[in-house]
């Protein structure tokens, strides 16, 4: 592994020469264990603890097979499916893997007792199978999280229609969260120059969910002048709808949960804030009852903030909790777009203000490889920014995670793999001085160090 990390590390490493350097049979990777899927039973979601069920592991290096490459991953970084890996929720995802190793022999690989998880990373591609050409041995790379078969034609219009369709690091094996990882080649994209490799890590998933959602046409096509509505907008998920809003020439409502995650989206250029915890809306009457009431006064203060107008979009992820206020706020002919349900997948609403009101709810989920190609050509370009916050190493991969259960993070939590130090990886110092600032934006320097991270939020 060090004879690898030192190729990473050398600059003017040839694809010829990478091909002389030898690859370790077994190397680290963070995964959940098929014996252990019970561990948690009987205990509240809530209470659930991933630092009791992920483990960092030695486990094979798998070998390429036809369409597909191994990557030495530097950096790859936390996601809300990581959490529900470690959680064993709704199900465990050895039931993906399962049903994965039926489909054929290469992907009878995936069906192990151990899950290694991740859908990001940021590296170095290391090997090819056959049929590989777009990609060499030492292109610098990171990956989207699609894994597709396309051998039915539902998928060749869209590739998130394929029925084979699913979310790499999640419902396959050979996640970003380890040393080397397994892809498809045709997940995988140009790291952007400007970036370190744990910033480059941080916005493959997030930001080409956010793209698809908001801005494509199979989800809500967001135009100049629209009003967005935005859950969580300092989180993962949100601070790259934000960004994707601004840069769109729309206009982001910004819903969060604490004055310092305000702050955050204040300085991305958001005017527009709601602190739902300062204002004390309570959607629930109880668990079972809503309050429309609360809807209404939420309807009331967007409008305040807007000068009078609805929101024409909605971006949803939290789910249960906010999804009958969603469909209300959403103007006459909008749309309520969700990609998520990560405070519960039951979702109550009132109809009539949806029919009547000709509102349309749109599903959307991850994106195909043309969106999160274009959504990563914005972060190279320097047009949307990674959302870092705080960086640990691989060995501590379940805090990171127990971080994003709790809900103690803002923006992107990452984790570096192969990197032996954070910083790495920068080719072009012109580019980033330009955005250094929007780039640090999530994150606070320490003081007495060199570095910056993020401050714990309270939940």
């Amino acid at each position: 592994m060090n004879e690898l990390t030192s190729a990473i590390l050398t600059e003017g490493v040839s694809g010829r020469d990478w091909l002389g350097v030898r690859l370790p049979e077994f190397a680290r990777g963070v995964v959940i264990r098929k014996d252990e899927t019970g561990i948690f039973e009987g205990t509240a979601s809530a209470e659930k603890d991933p630092r009791k069920s992920l483990h960092v592991e030695e486990v094979p290096v798998p070998r390429p097979g036809p369409g597909e490459a191994l990557v030495a991953v530097m950096a790859s970084s936390v996601n809300y499916n990581t959490v529900w890996s470690a959680l064993f929720e709704p199900r465990p995802t050895f039931d993906f893997l399962e049903r994965y190793g039926m489909l054929s022999a290469p992907a009878k690989r995936h069906d192990l007792p151990y899950h290694v998880l991740g859908s990001d990373l940021a590296g170095v591609v290391v090997r090819t199978g056959p049929g590989v050409n777009a990609w060499q041995p030492g292109d610098e790379v990171v990956a989207h999280c699609l894994s597709v078969e396309l051998e039915s034609a539902d998928g060749h219009s869209d590739t998130m229609l394929d029925p084979e369709q699913r979310i790499w690091g999640f419902e396959t094996n050979f996640g970003g969260l380890a040393e080397i990882s397994l892809v498809k080649s045709n997940q995988l994209m140009p790291k952007p120059a400007h970036l370190t490799w744990e910033e480059a890590a941080a916005s493959g998933l997030v930001n080409s969910t956010a793209y698809r959602q908001l801005v494509s046409r199979n989800g809500a096509g967001m135009k100049q002048g629209d009003n967005v509505l935005i859950w969580g907008a300092s989180g993962g998920l949100g601070s790259y709808a934000t960004q994707l809003a601004l840069a769109g020439g729309a206009t982001p409502v910004c819903v969060v949960s604490s004055e310092r995650k305000a702050a955050v989206c204040r300085s991305m250029g958001a005017e527009l804030v709601v602190d739902r915890s300062a204002e004390d809306y309570r959607f629930w009457k109880d668990s079972h009852t809503q309050d429309p009431k609360e809807w209404q006064r939420l309807g009331r203060r967007i409008r305040e903030l807007t000068g009078g107008e609805d929101p024409d979009i909605v971006f949803e992820h939290p789910g249960r909790d906010t999804f009958g206020a969603s469909v209300y706020v959403a103007r006459k002919g909008g749309t309520v777009v969700t990609c998520a349900s990560t405070t519960g997948y039951e979702h109550t609403y009132d109809n009539r203000y949806l029919w009547m009101s000709l509102k349309r709810i749109i599903g959307s989920h991850f994106a195909n490889y043309r969106e999160a190609w274009e959504a990563n050509r914005l972060i190279a370009k320097g047009r949307i920014h990674p959302t870092l916050s705080e960086v640990y190493p691989l060995a501590d991969t379940g805090q990171a995670v127990y971080d994003v259960h709790r809900n103690l993070h803002q923006g992107k939590v990452g984790v570096l793999c192969l990197a032996p130090e954070e910083g790495l990886g920068v080719r072009d110092e012109e580019l980033r001085s330009r955005h250094l600032g929007a780039i640090n934006r999530f994150r606070v320097p320490q003081e007495g160090t060199g570095t910056t991270t993020a401050p714990r939020v309270t939940p």
